[in-house]
């Protein structure tokens, strides 16, 4: 070998270790997965993220942290999601009403009036989780774990017992929700579209006079503050979950994968239950503060019903399919039979 190819293969040999001294440095560099959500500063999903968050960072040596933007400061949940498919954040906490964005199937846990009970919704969603974790990674995203809002019940500033008043009251309607704005349509009511942030200004100008929520969320999101009727009839269940995108999840080492993996499930399980008893707890803060309870008789209740099941026959297969719906339906007539 002469000279000159001593020296270009020394100058090679250095390049190379130059390039591998940066790729180790590279693996070594913190990752910080920037993450969003509605849930407000001093809420029990924060104090839960915050909990986790110094976990992982505890377990990875400071290698990989979350930091969280709290209070829908980045925006409504579909804001979130484009900042989250152009990269300026990497993971979300959401409703079911977003996650469905992501992977549309989700959608079947909205359907009003699906669920009679928590331990129904528990037991769908074991039974589901693998289907739904999958349509996730499909899409791109690796899901984190299982939350919720809690029962959806309307909220407002004149009583509402009936589809006749709720259709002479000015209705919010949120922008992102596909299924609420056709259930509305079916019931020939006129509704207001609104940011969640910009909820509280409408019911404080009048803009907006019925509004629906978890009864933790009326509170959170200070709505409760110019309530005065809730109607006792839980509307449909939102459920909660948070998803990182898998190109940046699958950077992490698999062993701190799994124990994010844990570490999520297991404290979104607790949140759960704590969510739970926020929201009984909260019925009866707003009472104590002023709020009737409005309770519709049997007959005007099934009146919902029937609206809610046309408007559900328009929009099937548009958002989840007749199969998910038929899938999700069975375990529930199945599990009612087996408690008979």
């Amino acid at each position: 070998m002469g000279r000159p190819d001593v020296i270009k293969c020394l100058a090679l040999s250095l390049l190379a270790c130059l390039f591998l001294i940066q790729s180790a440095n590279g693996a070594e560099k913190n990752l910080i997965i920037k993450l969003a959500t509605l849930a407000p500063e001093g809420s029990s999903w924060m104090k839960t993220f915050n909990t986790i968050n110094t976990e992982i960072m505890k377990k990875t040596e400071n290698k990989v942290q979350f930091r969280i933007y709290p209070g829908g400061i980045l925006g409504d949940e579909m804001d979130m999601l484009r900042k989250l498919k152009i990269g300026q954040i990497q993971g979300v906490a959401l409703t079911s009403a977003g996650l469905s964005a992501i992977f549309k199937e989700l959608d079947v846990l909205q359907v009003p009036f699906l669920f009679q009970a928590h331990e129904e919704v528990d037991m769908v969603l074991k039974k589901m989780d693998s289907f739904f974790r999958k349509g996730f990674e499909d899409n791109g995203y690796v899901f984190l774990g299982w939350s919720e809002a809690g029962f959806v019940y309307l909220m407002s500033t004149l009583p509402i017992s009936s589809l006749t008043d709720l259709r002479k009251a000015k209705v919010w309607v949120w922008e992102e929700s596909p299924m609420s704005k056709a259930i509305f349509d079916e019931a020939g009511v006129k509704a207001i579209p609104l940011t969640v942030p910009d909820v509280l200004v409408g019911l404080q100008t009048g803009l907006v006079d019925v509004v629906y929520a978890p009864p933790t969320g009326a509170i959170s999101l200070q709505w409760f503050t110019k309530i005065k009727h809730m109607t006792d009839v839980p509307l449909l269940y939102l459920a909660g979950g948070i998803v990182v995108k898998k190109d940046i999840f699958k950077q992490i080492p698999q062993a701190s994968q799994n124990f994010i993996l844990e570490s999520f499930q297991q404290h979104l399980d607790r949140l759960k239950d704590v969510t739970r008893n926020e929201n009984r707890e909260a019925i009866k803060v707003m009472i104590k503060h002023g709020m009737k309870i409005v309770t519709p008789s049997s007959d005007q209740i099934d009146e919902f019903k029937r609206v809610s099941n046309k408007a559900m026959g328009h929009i099937s297969g548009k958002t989840f399919s007749k199969k998910v719906l038929e899938e999700v339906t069975s375990l529930l007539e199945s599990d009612r039979r087996r408690k008979k």
